[in-house]
């Protein structure tokens, strides 16, 4: 079984833009994933292979910089929370804009936020 995140910007252009939309196992996310370059405001929703919304989430606004954010599904909600990864992160499903999903294995940043280093791992099957 999959899930389909939906990641939509509604404050761009004139009826909002896709951000990303990536199939990914459930058990792969547990209830939390991070989001890399996330726009100021995003809707999610996630849905089930036959297309059954499992949560949603409208108008999660960002209210700081970063590269990251996180996105955590409970009890049919998804809330979005503005933080740098750390160690506890890695090994943490990943979203990254057009929809590609991978897994954190690396991450570093600067104590004053200036710069950050990180990988991230991707697999694919058919």
């Amino acid at each position: 079984m999959s899930h389909v995140w939906d990641l939509w910007f509604p404050n761009a252009a004139a009826t909002g833009l896709p951000f990303c939309r990536a199939r990914v196992e459930p058990n792969a996310v547990g209830d939390t994933l991070l989001v890399h370059a996330a726009p100021p405001v995003l809707d999610v929703v996630v849905r089930d292979e036959k297309g059954n919304v499992v949560a949603e989430g409208s108008g999660l606004e960002r209210h700081a910089p970063g590269p990251m954010v996180t996105l955590s599904l409970r009890d049919g909600h998804v809330s979005l929370v503005d933080r740098w990864p750390d160690a506890g992160d890695v090994g943490r499903l990943v979203l990254l804009p057009g929809g590609e999903a991978g897994v954190l294995r690396s991450w570093w940043h600067a104590e004053d936020l200036s710069e950050w280093r990180w990988q991230v791992e991707f697999f694919n099957h058919v």
